[in-house]
């Protein structure tokens, strides 16, 4: 096989290898945006809705009745909140270490997961799209270089290769930067909201204990 039909059938490589990226770094962005989605509230006035629904039991120290509130809810907070709950006779200490411990890796550590493979996509694409222009410029030198008498319609394959890859690659890395960019804010925003509403959570939790005569150390 000749240097052109190399460059030929990894040029059309180059295409799918192209299409694969875009495909799994859209499929990773609407995975964290929907992740992102499931696990924070909506504002900070929701969750101070929920917080305030909450802390009434727990003060009084009504776990049974502050555990239902939390049941059933796929947000990080009310999940938190309850595994709290449930775990409250481990004392403050080792329940306050256990929701931080559990909110890195249940919640946070998904969403870096897959931020990790939206910015490989990112580096990755413009990475594709070069080798596809380097392809294309050896299809078109190796033509140059066997004949004499060359057409410029003989070397428009080539050329095209070297164009269509290397603005495909800028095409799927620029909105998944953008993306990105929108999804950090709403990950931060999430996280501080989240931190703030499970110190609350803590606080009415070590009240309700003490309410009952119970001890959170």
């Amino acid at each position: 096989m000749d240097i052109q039909g190399l460059t030929a059938i990894v040029g059309n490589l180059t295409y799918v290898a192209l299409i694969m990226i875009a495909l799994w770094g859209v499929f990773c962005v609407v995975m964290v945006w929907t992740r992102v989605a499931q696990k924070r509230f909506r504002n900070e006035e929701a969750q101070r809705e929920f917080l305030a629904m909450l802390e009434q039991p727990l003060e009084r120290g009504d776990f049974e009745q502050a555990g239902a509130i939390c049941e059933g809810d796929p947000r990080a907070v009310p999940q938190l909140a309850l595994l709290a709950i449930e775990s409250r006779a481990a004392g403050f200490s080792k329940v306050r270490q256990m929701i931080i411990d559990r909110f890195q890796r249940d919640v946070m550590a998904d969403l870096e997961y897959r931020v990790s493979w939206v910015n490989t996509m990112i580096k990755s694409a413009p990475m594709v799209g070069l080798l596809g222009t380097v392809l294309g410029m050896m299809g078109a030198f190796g033509k140059l270089a066997t004949a004499e008498n060359i057409k410029p319609d003989q070397l428009a394959s080539d050329i095209s290769l070297a164009l269509i890859t290397t603005a495909g690659g800028l095409a799927i890395a620029i909105p998944l930067v953008i993306s990105m960019a929108s999804i950090n804010v709403r990950i931060r925003k999430m996280e501080d909201l989240a931190i703030s509403g499970l110190t609350h959570v803590l606080e009415s939790l070590r009240a309700g204990l003490n309410a009952r005569g119970g001890r959170m150390l």
